[in-house]
């Protein structure tokens, strides 16, 4: 399986269709690494977690491109079929603001589901993006994701809804967001606060909210000095 393409609905469970993880950064140690598994709707995501700069920790990523509750399922029937069990498994959606009530009861029964399988589940409401933004700007406004491609588009030169999610771009996120654009930790903030403020409130309700920093926090324990 080629690394963040999606897997045909096939093949998902055979053998070798299980990636390697490839960020083992170990070095100097005969202490097995910690094996962190991210199944991710894209590849936006599934690039950014893969760039964090590890060691002593194996990141494994893949996006799929499936609906929430499909995401989840398809988490468990591949945590089934592995010979090697992360230490964790996280899966990484969003909704959209305007979605329909089929939408949102889809995103509110999925992160259950996956916690009731003991997944970690990094959402966001309205996008993935908002984490991005919020490394350089606070909101706590409902904005519908065009908001942030623009924001986004309009701080790297290009169409970002068009051409922000292509390889090229995706690949080059963490250190983007991490030594360019703004702070990391400045982010952390923001969204602690938003997700503080609203953590009462069913999932789909929590808008703006990203509990992506909470899988961030996990992967900086392991950043390399």
């Amino acid at each position: 399986m080629k690394r963040n393409r999606p897997a045909k609905k096939t093949d998902q469970n055979k053998p070798w269709a299980i990636r390697r993880p490839k960020n083992d950064r170990s070095i100097g140690t005969t202490e097995p690494n910690k094996l962190i598994f991210i199944v991710c709707e894209g590849q936006t995501e599934s690039l950014y977690f893969e760039s964090f700069p590890v060691t002593g920790l194996s990141v494994e990523a893949i996006s799929l491109g499936d609906s929430k509750i499909k995401l989840v399922d398809n988490a468990i029937s591949i945590l089934k079929s592995r010979t090697t069990k992360p230490d964790e498994t996280w899966v990484v959606f969003d909704m959209d603001a305007k979605g329909e009530e089929k939408e949102k009861m889809d995103f509110d029964n999925a992160i259950k589901k996956a916690h009731k399988n003991d997944i970690h589940v990094a959402y966001s409401n309205d996008a993935f993006e908002l984490w991005f933004y919020l490394h350089f700007q606070y909101t706590d406004h409902k904005n519908h994701r065009t908001f942030y491609y623009k924001q986004l588009g309009q701080k790297f030169g290009y169409n970002y809804e068009k051409f922000g999610k292509l390889h090229k771009h995706s690949v080059s996120n963490y250190s983007r967001f991490q030594y360019i654009t703004g702070s990391q930790s400045k982010a952390i903030q923001h969204v602690e606060k938003l997700f503080t403020a609203q953590k009462e409130l069913p999932p789909h309700q929590q808008n703006p909210v990203t509990t992506v920093y909470q899988l961030v926090n996990l992967l900086n324990k392991n950043l390399r000095q």
